[in-house]
């Protein structure tokens, strides 16, 4: 396996420091970056962007990381919070290749 999708963190067994410890070195991560079951439709802006950060923080060194939140985004969640993921995983160093 080259690629793990999803990265649901808020289930058993999915740490994000632990992935990274464990297979860091040997996989990409694609997702993870934000949580859409509590944290996206229920954080403020703020909230958001501070989850976003430590996430980042903990999946991106080294690479093998593709930024995008754990799944769909749903139809609740209000456009500013999304707003606000998207401008807090650029901000704090994730870059898509192009």
């Amino acid at each position: 396996m080259d690629i793990l999708n999803p990265v649901q963190t808020s289930a058993a067994g999915m740490e994000p420091l632990e992935l990274k410890r464990l297979y860091g070195e040997r996989m990409v991560f694609w997702g993870g970056g934000c949580d859409t079951q509590s944290v996206l439709p229920r954080a403020t802006p703020e909230e958001i962007r501070e989850h976003v950060r430590d996430r980042v923080n903990m999946f991106a060194p080294g690479g093998g990381y593709v930024f995008t939140q754990v799944h769909n985004v749903q139809a609740m969640v209000p456009p500013e919070n999304v707003q606000a993921m998207l401008e807090a995983a650029y901000e704090y160093g994730w870059r898509p290749r192009v």
